[in-house]
């Protein structure tokens, strides 16, 4: 299992590159092509398939940074283990290593402009207010980080205090559609989604339109983590695809599957896919969804977590601590919702990535029955 997980993103990134001696068997001509943001590159592994260009499985890894770590175990083990399961002759893959390389290489969930690069991704973005998220703007003194963390404890329970106060005045689902939705206001708070085009995005969105060009049908499986049930895989998809949940499930067998509103989430990648799709490429199929490995799981309890892990973590980066307790409570805190170290999880990303994956390829008949 080991072999898979990485402890700095020059590690993982190594063990990406040295994925194309695996890929070339099935494919050939498979190449890398590496793409530059700033000091360091997003690496994508391209295989075109030797007879007609049916479908295209495109993975991607590492858009919300540190979450890539798992993702590039996931890709890893399916290119040693599931691979050649694959219709190679009419199938191509993109795999796509560290969308948000500065994140990944830093440990940290956004980039080095602090943007979210899944609210990064609107669709029009002249039409957008910068205050278009109105419960942020009212909470912006939870989200935005308001001076040097002094003393750890005092810091949790102030945020601690504030998060049960929501409960209580039933103003927790709104601190949730803040979350959610994305801002694009405050620079240094948590969830910006940035006043313009991020380069990962603009390069992510050139793939988009060649691989809907070039393929009649396009798979994505974008890998994250966090979200959803301690221990379990959930695919994340837009209502743009056209089915509900219980029709997905029924399609590709998986116990967790979830849709959501693009009018609730902006900037969402995936969603973007869709709206490439609809608008350039009505006549191609597509499917395009997140797979998030659960951390802290779903509880009311866990959700505070997060909130105050997110929340902590980016107030560290921006104003620091005098408190060396904090900075080592934070960072730990940060590490166990996005990257665990724990043996039983790592074994659980491994093993409900590569079903998600068999799942998925069988229900899209892109996997070769042995």
């Amino acid at each position: 299992m080991s072999q898979y997980f990485s402890s700095s993103y020059e590690e993982s990134r190594e063990k990406f590159l040295a994925l194309l001696d695996r890929v070339k068997p099935y494919y050939p001509t498979a190449r890398v092509m590496s793409h530059s943001i700033g000091e360091d590159t997003i690496d994508v592994i391209i295989g075109e398939p030797a007879g007609s260009r049916e479908a295209v499985l495109l993975m991607t890894i590492g858009e919300h940074g540190i979450e890539g770590y798992a993702g590039a175990a996931v890709t890893h083990q399916f290119v040693e283990t599931q691979l050649e399961n694959l219709r190679h002759e009419s199938t191509g893959i993109c795999l796509i290593h560290a969308v948000n390389p500065w994140g990944m290489k830093h440990f940290r969930r956004v980039n080095e402009h602090n943007v979210d690069l899944n609210r990064n991704y609107v669709i029009d973005r002249e039409a957008l207010p910068r205050n278009v998220n109105k419960e942020y703007e009212v909470m912006r003194h939870l989200f935005v980080p308001d001076g040097v963390i002094d003393d750890y404890h005092e810091a949790r329970e102030h945020i601690y205090s504030f998060l049960g106060s929501g409960i209580k005045l039933d103003g927790f689902d709104a601190m949730t559609e803040a979350k959610g939705m994305g801002q694009y206001q405050f620079p240094k708070g948590v969830y910006y989604g940035g006043e313009s085009d991020e380069p990962s995005a603009i390069f992510l969105k050139e793939i988009q339109h060649d691989l809907l060009d070039r393929y009649d049908r396009v798979i994505h499986m974008d890998w994250h983590t966090a979200l959803g049930p301690t221990n379990e895989v959930t695919m994340v998809i837009s209502e743009r695809n056209g089915r509900d949940a219980d029709e997905l499930k029924r399609t590709y067998g998986l116990k967790n599957i979830q849709t959501y509103d693009p009018t609730d989430v902006l900037g969402d990648s995936t969603n973007h896919f869709y709206y490439v799709r609809d608008t350039h490429y009505p006549d191609k199929q597509l499917v395009s969804a997140l797979f998030e490995f659960g951390t802290f799981g779903t509880s009311t309890k866990a959700t505070i977590r997060e909130f105050l892990t997110i929340i902590l973590e980016n107030r560290l980066y921006f104003e620091g601590t005098k408190d060396p307790e904090a900075r080592n409570g934070i960072r730990k805190e940060f590490m166990a919702m996005f990257y665990p170290e724990d043996e039983s999880w790592r074994t659980s990303v491994l093993r409900e990535g590569a079903a998600a994956i068999e799942h998925v390829l069988k229900a899209e008949s892109l996997w070769r029955d042995s």
